[in-house]
């Protein structure tokens, strides 16, 4: 992995990138950010912020994205495991689901 890719899959810039498409989608509908954030149900400050920055509440998030209809991607949010090997994907019906973790780091 180059430093590039490091650089651009950073929280602060995957967090931008998120306000960006949700300021993209907003204004698709032609909605300030005061109306959007009232059919929200997110403060106006927050969702100003959110685009500023890209710093929101994961339940504020949320909201906008019921919003946009738009939840799928939430669904499926650490859903999906990838594999190394054939014998890795054979293996996963051997593989004890943990109830809890078992390290203090």
């Amino acid at each position: 992995m180059d430093i590039a890719t490091i650089i651009n899959r950073s929280p602060n810039n995957i967090l931008k990138g998120i306000a960006g498409r949700v300021k993209e989608r907003r204004l698709e509908r032609d909605l300030t950010q005061k109306a959007f954030a009232k059919r929200a149900g997110v403060g106006y400050d927050a969702y100003r912020r959110f685009e500023n920055t890209g710093q929101i509440t994961l339940h504020n998030l949320v909201l906008c994205a019921i919003a946009l209809d738009d939840v799928e991607g939430f669904e499926e949010l650490f859903t999906k495991k990838s594999y190394q090997s054939m014998d890795d994907l054979l293996n996963t019906g051997e593989i004890k689901k943990r109830k809890r973790g078992s390290r203090d780091e």
